[in-house]
């Protein structure tokens, strides 16, 4: 068992009050979930701070503290240690408590708006397929080996990340792919890990509930590469115009991918159709059953991540033939009487304009295209009239509805969209309140030939409502309405 001494190696400690040769039997950061001889970390955070229940920490058992200032009562037998920063400490804590397991594994983390879960999932997925025991940390899972485990937040506390990261290096991981939010960054869940490198997608409206403004979201991305080590690599996609600005000050060795202009790896979409894309990836042609301009990017970041890591290009490209589409992203399914049903992920007025333009390049204009979409509660309500106009410029019929409307009234929710939409489109527009309902009508409205879009939620089994997650699955209730499966 690991004591105090060993577990604060590299934290800036300012002082201490007590031995640190106590022994520790782990780490907390939420008081109620205290154990025996275990260390309790006291966080400042938005709504709570932590140093508010380090007595309920000691009655539960903590006999270490670290906090930004000492408590006023001290206990005699309790060891206190003064951070000046708790979070950051947290990290730092974690990965010693779990002997720094990112430090013997190559870990590359995937930042930006969109693509983070499909360009982390495919690297998994292709490296697993060529032999390698490999780990993957993201929003849909958390998955080594032939074990998965559900995952709520794309960047997981700095306690559950080494856990895992431990466990994966047990069961024998080489390679571990991450998403790394702007959330995780910012709260310093990733302090302490050592990444191998870092790949960025795009940077677009998203987050600014949180973040404030655009360019506070950018510089928090920025952070992961600046604090790349020189042996790690730094993907940037060139094609955003923030790509640039993220090798600013990073040491790591940098690279750059593009579709548009001339980078290290270039991608070119020959062909595209609801059943795949023909690629041209540097000077390779390669069929992919994903589909869409995004998803050649995600791929190309893909291709360029494993030549970095080693694997030969006929290894990678073989790879990439048999990868399929990531849960809940672009995810195509055909009714018997040739409705084709897209559902994705798309929750930012990007993400929903690159899936809507997909479609209508690939359409043959002869069908309707009808939008399922919807905005999530408590979060960036900048984005909901812009999400409203995009999906009415792209689509013939938008019917509006809920996400996951969370503490929210859905109905004020759809109205922020549809104030985004242009009087000369309003007939376009419908309102239907509950989701299951607004699939159904667009089964109803549907006609043969025809293309139905249900944005939002993708691979999500559950609808947030007042604090109480349901189950809810926009595949489950889209197969029921276009395949009539119970």
């Amino acid at each position: 068992m690991k004591t105090v001494q060993d577990i604060l190696y590299k934290v800036s400690v300012e002082g201490v009050l007590g031995t640190t040769s106590n022994a520790v039997s782990g780490i907390y950061f939420d008081s109620r979930d205290v154990r025996i001889d275990s260390l309790y970390v006291a966080q400042k955070g938005e709504i709570f701070d932590g140093h508010n229940f380090i007595y309920q920490a000691i009655n539960n058992g903590a006999k270490t503290i670290v906090c930004e200032e000492f408590p006023d009562v001290i206990i005699e037998g309790i060891v206190y240690v003064l951070v000046l920063n708790s979070s950051k400490a947290l990290g730092t804590i974690a990965a010693n408590f779990y002997d720094n397991p990112s430090q013997n594994m190559i870990l590359v983390g995937v930042t930006g708006t969109n693509g983070k879960t499909t360009i982390a999932t495919l690297l998994y997925e292709l490296f697993s397929k060529e032999g390698f025991v490999t780990g993957l940390l993201s929003t849909v899972k958390i998955a080594y080996g032939r074990k998965k485990f559900e995952n709520h937040h794309t960047t997981p506390d700095a306690v559950t990340l080494n856990k895992y990261l431990h466990k994966m290096l047990d069961a024998g991981v080489s390679h571990c792919f991450m998403e790394v939010s702007s959330h995780g960054i910012n709260q310093n869940r990733i302090e302490g890990l050592v990444f191998s490198g870092g790949i960025f997608s795009n940077l677009t409206h998203d987050h600014l509930d949180y973040h404030r403004d655009f360019k506070t979201y950018r510089d928090v991305k920025k952070i992961f590469f600046d604090s790349l080590p020189k042996t790690a690599f730094a993907l940037i996609n060139l094609d955003d115009k923030n790509g640039k600005y993220m090798l600013q000050n990073s040491v790591a060795k940098k690279y750059t991918y593009a579709t548009k202009q001339d980078a290290d790896f270039r991608v070119k979409t020959l062909e595209c159709e609801f059943t795949g894309m023909l690629l041209k990836i540097q000077s390779f042609d390669v069929w992919t059953t994903l589909v869409g301009n995004f998803n050649a990017q995600n791929l190309l970041s893909v291709y360029a991540t494993a030549d970095l890591l080693g694997l030969s290009s006929l290894s990678i490209l073989r790879g990439i033939s048999e990868l399929k589409s990531v849960e809940g992203r672009f995810h195509v399914f055909q009714s018997v009487d040739k409705i084709t049903v897209v559902i994705d992920y798309a929750h930012t007025p990007d993400a929903l304009f690159n899936v809507l333009s997909t479609i209508n390049m690939i359409r043959t204009r002869n069908e309707n295209l009808i939008t399922v979409v919807g905005c999530g509660g408590n979060r960036d309500q900048d984005k909901r009239p812009v999400m409203g106009e995009k999906a009415v410029l792209l689509s013939d019929k938008v019917i509006f509805t809920s996400d996951n409307p969370r503490d929210e009234d859905p109905a004020i929710i759809i109205s922020d969209m549809i104030k985004g939409v242009p009087p000369e489109h309003y007939k376009k527009a419908i309102k239907v309140t509950l989701r299951e309902e607004a699939i159904l009508m667009a089964g109803q409205l549907a006609k043969p030939g025809d293309i139905v879009l249900i944005a939002g939620k993708g691979h999500e089994k559950y609808q947030e409502i007042k604090g109480k997650r349901n189950h809810f699955s926009d595949l489950e209730i889209a197969k029921k309405t276009f395949l009539n499966t119970d």
